[in-house]
């Protein structure tokens, strides 16, 4: 099924069940905000984030339009959950991601902000046997991987991991020390076994070059030497 729906482009991906606050400054996104707020709140109020393969999230000075912004297909939407309006007019969100969606066509739609038509993509339904069983595997993994990156919060952040394969999936996504291709690739991924697959992978090569990393000695001398920038 297809929608319109408004856009949001930004430098980073956004993944169904995260939470993600926004500070809305420029004035394209302060009338996306208050359009969003002008309607009624069933159906919930909804934008697409979508990340950037090229160009910036603030248009520069004296810009009319989003010419030289190249956007990837596939996006998330984000659910308005709260807003606070600033006295200099611009507003701070709370959002969260919502559905993944890919773009069919841009549409001028006569607003500042850029308007899509997309395609809503399907989800994992909960019995998919192969997310069961890569699921253990993913969070051992993972909580290997948080105990050589933040070490004296891994025990308490690992009690708090979910369980459910897909939500395990995109907290993976969006929590891993990945690039940004990496993350968007993962959101593209269709089915939650596909994506805990690929995930499964991302993560022995982070914590393989994690401890080779801790397991090479640093000599003292050059911790007190200035870097070239050359």
């Amino acid at each position: 099924m297809s929608a319109r729906l408004p856009l949001f482009p930004l430098g980073t991906v956004l993944f169904p069940g995260l939470v993600l606050p926004l500070h809305v400054f420029e004035e394209r996104y302060r009338a996306l905000t208050r359009d969003l707020m002008a309607l009624p709140g069933d159906p919930p109020r909804e934008f697409g984030v979508v990340a950037l393969r090229q160009g910036w999230e603030v248009a520069p000075p004296g810009a009319a339009d989003h010419g030289g912004v190249s956007l990837y297909e596939i996006g998330c939407s984000a659910e308005l959950r709260q807003v606070t309006e600033l006295t200099d007019g611009g507003f701070d969100l709370v959002t969260v991601g919502r559905r993944r969606f890919r773009i069919e066509e841009l549409l001028d739609a006569g607003t500042p902000y850029l308007t899509a038509r997309v395609q809503w993509l399907p989800e994992g339904d909960g019995t998919d046997e192969q997310a069961d069983r890569l699921a253990p595997r993913v969070l051992a993994v993972f909580r290997q991987y948080l105990a050589l990156i933040r070490p004296g919060e891994a025990e308490e952040i690992s009690e708090q991991l979910p369980d459910d394969p897909t939500v395990l999936s995109h907290l993976v996504a969006a929590t891993a020390a990945l690039t940004l291709p990496e993350r968007q690739r993962l959101l593209a991924l269709t089915g939650t076994a596909a994506r805990l697959r690929a995930e499964l992978r991302l993560l022995n090569r982070e914590t393989a070059l994690l401890r080779q990393v801790r397991a090479v000695p640093v000599p003292l001398a050059e911790l007190g030497v200035t870097s070239s920038p050359n």
